[in-house]
């Protein structure tokens, strides 16, 4: 009986500590913040799996029609420039080669642009971050900064998966595999 009854004490007071239903969080959210996160995540797993692929392998695809393992990459590159540069800001682009593909042209590249766009982002705000972008791309459509942001980083997600398949056939485990 004692037991029990120190049992439900410690369950009573481990309830006391738990956030009311509707209770307002203290911390208040940040879109900038919370696509600054996202952006550098995202930077660390793109370099991680580029930078696996041996060097000698960057010229390597798996069909005639499809480009190579350095094309795929500064295709993320050129992507993020572009569209990161839709936003305004005064952040300097960088300047890179885009037939250069060899690992470390691309790397180097890969890095440049996802450091430009944390630049962009750190010169946005909650608010800017609504506004519609001007000459957003017709297939998008009107588009906030905010939309444009997310719509890059599921680009790059989506190259990230090819670039997963192109290390798979070089006998390559990708680095996100590795730590299951």
């Amino acid at each position: 009986m004692a037991k029990t009854f120190s049992a439900l004490v410690v369950f009573a007071l481990a309830l006391l500590g738990l956030p009311a239903p509707g209770q307002a969080q203290t911390e208040k959210a940040s879109l900038q913040a919370e696509l600054l996160k996202d952006w550098g995540g995202l930077k660390e797993m793109v370099h991680g799996i580029a930078d696996a692929m041996p060097a000698e392998k960057y010229g390597f695809k798996p069909t005639e029609g499809q480009q190579t393992f350095g094309e795929r990459v500064m295709h993320i590159a050129g992507a993020n420039v572009y569209f990161l540069g839709l936003l305004g800001g005064t952040a300097a682009k960088p300047a890179f080669d885009n037939k250069a593909t060899g690992k470390d042209a691309a790397l180097k590249a890969l890095d440049a642009s996802f450091d430009y766009g944390a630049a962009v982002l750190k010169e946005q705000t909650d608010q800017t971050l609504l506004e519609v972008v001007a000459s957003s791309p017709k297939f998008l459509g009107p588009s906030s900064k905010a939309r444009l942001i997310t719509f890059l980083m599921g680009h790059t997600w989506d190259i990230y998966g090819q670039l997963a398949v192109y290390l798979r056939l070089n006998g390559v485990v990708p680095p996100a595999s590795r730590k299951m």
